[in-house]
């Protein structure tokens, strides 16, 4: 059986005897985040159905964003664009940006990457396009606090980000489930 036979499965299992958490039939479910917030986190695999519950958050309540070292990289890319349509069409008042302690990015270079993807087959054609752009990435992620800190601060001074909006960091023991303030959004 493949993966994708595997999911399929689940998913008819699932939807067969859908849990009653999920069952919400009045009100709806919206697309609206009722605690009006965002937060913008890493794609680590130990998140996953543990980042949400910890902080008290459910199904309904916020917009979640996901990328590899919770990396914003350019001022109009796809985080960005996410927060923007959060805020303005989706009614986003809060950002929590939570990165998470012994981040995998912490542990990469952009030279291990590009040797792993040229093993793959990647053209080196097609790694010079972006070659410069994932050594300024990966190779100046060293810390995941210093790396939050860093998002906090390009998240906040985005001209596109309104300034009312508060920009939280907060920092995640992927083990614990323990959250700790490194930036209070309130404060700055």
């Amino acid at each position: 059986m493949t993966i994708l036979d595997e999911m399929l499965e689940a998913n008819r299992k699932f939807v067969k005897a859908l849990p009653v958490e999920f069952v919400d039939y009045y009100p709806e479910t919206s697309k609206m985040p009722n605690r009006e917030i965002a937060i913008f986190t890493c794609m680590d695999t130990r998140l996953v159905d543990f980042l949400e519950p910890a902080m008290g958050i459910k199904r309904g309540e916020g917009k979640v964003i996901k990328n590899a070292g919770n990396s914003v990289t350019r001022p109009f890319g796809a985080t960005i664009r996410s927060l923007i349509v959060s805020i303005f069409e989706l009614g986003v008042k809060e950002i929590f940006v939570i990165g998470h302690l012994d981040c995998g990015i912490s542990h990469t270079t952009s030279q291990s990457l590009i040797q792993k993807m040229l093993d793959r087959g990647i053209s080196p054609d097609a790694i010079k396009m972006i070659d410069k752009e994932l050594e300024h990435w990966i190779d100046n992620f060293h810390h995941p606090i210093d790396n939050l800190e860093e998002v906090v601060v390009k998240i906040r001074s985005n001209p596109l980000i309104p300034k009312d909006v508060p920009v939280h960091g907060l920092i995640f023991n992927p083990n614990t489930g323990e959250v700790e303030v490194v930036v209070n959004g309130y404060s700055v």
